[in-house]
Order: structure tokens, then sequence, then C-alpha cells
């Protein structure tokens, strides 16, 4: 009798432990559509994803993947003017980085000058009055990304001399 009783114990633990991977594995199928939102016409859209942002440099976007360390980071505001370093760092691919500056420093007007590309990743940017450099390395948890701005060599000069 002892034999069928620990069968039958056996057998509900292991129906019981089924359910429960059932159960998971529908919630994450159910996890897929939330985020998912029905118009009154109908339509089915996804909601939008948080997107990049723009943290003390106004004309530099950063994804929302990133964020900043403030004890390695130092900026500078004056009135007109911010200048400086932001350092950042988050659990990102490095090649999709280098693409989303480069496509969205295009976008607020900066001119990339030159790259170089090694296990760390340094993107030169130009405008008419500023300069920026940016700063990616790929380490083993995480990557640590450097933006420095500055006020471009020639508009000090010339503003110098008048």
């Amino acid at each position: 009798m002892t034999d069928l009783r620990r069968w039958v114990v056996f057998l509900g633990i292991s129906a019981l432990f089924v359910v429960l991977v059932i159960s998971i594995g529908c919630a994450s199928l159910r996890r897929d559509t939330e985020g998912v939102e029905q118009t009154e016409a109908g339509v089915i859209k996804k909601a939008e994803e948080p997107e990049p942002l723009y943290y003390d440099f106004e004309d530099v976007l950063v994804p929302i993947e990133l964020k900043v360390d403030k004890k390695k980071s130092f900026v500078y505001h004056a009135p007109g003017f911010t200048a400086g370093i932001l350092a950042l760092s988050g659990r990102t691919e490095i090649n999709s980085l280098i693409r989303f500056f480069e496509n969205n420093m295009a976008k607020d007007n900066w001119r990339l000058v030159s790259s170089f590309k090694s296990p760390r990743t340094i993107m030169f940017f130009n405008k008419p009055n500023r300069s920026c450099i940016i700063n990616i390395t790929e380490r083993r948890l995480k990557t640590e990304v450097e933006i420095w701005v500055a006020p471009s060599v020639e508009d000090i000069q010339s503003t110098l001399l008048k």
C-alpha cells in the first residue's frame, strides 16, 4: 500500500510541475502581446519603444540603453555654450552604437570627419563652431561611451582676433 501511495504522490507532484511549466510558457506568449494596442478601427499597433534622449548636450542624441556615469562626467554650462565630457555605459552591441551615432549625429547637423575602429572605436564629428569626439569601448559585461564636446579651435581664434 505504501508503494501505491508513493506513486500517487509522485504523479501528483509531476502533474503540478507540468501545469507550472505550461503556465509559464503561456505567460511568456502573452507577454509578446503586451504593449500592443487596438485602435477604434480595429487596427493593431505596437506601443512605442522608449526613444533616445538628449542629456547635457542638446545636439548629441544618446540611446536609451546607455546610462550616465556622473562620477566620470564633467559638463560645463554657460549661456549659449555647453562643453565637457559625458560618460555613459550600458549593455549594447558596439556595431549598433556606431551605426546609431553615425545616423543620428548627421540628423543633428554633425559631420563625420574621421573614425578609428579597433577594440576601441573613436569617432570625430564637427560643426561650424563645435567639435565632438565619441569614444566607444566594449568591456566584458557592458559598453562604455565617452562623448567629448568642445568649441572648435578655428572659432576661438577668430573671436580672439576681433
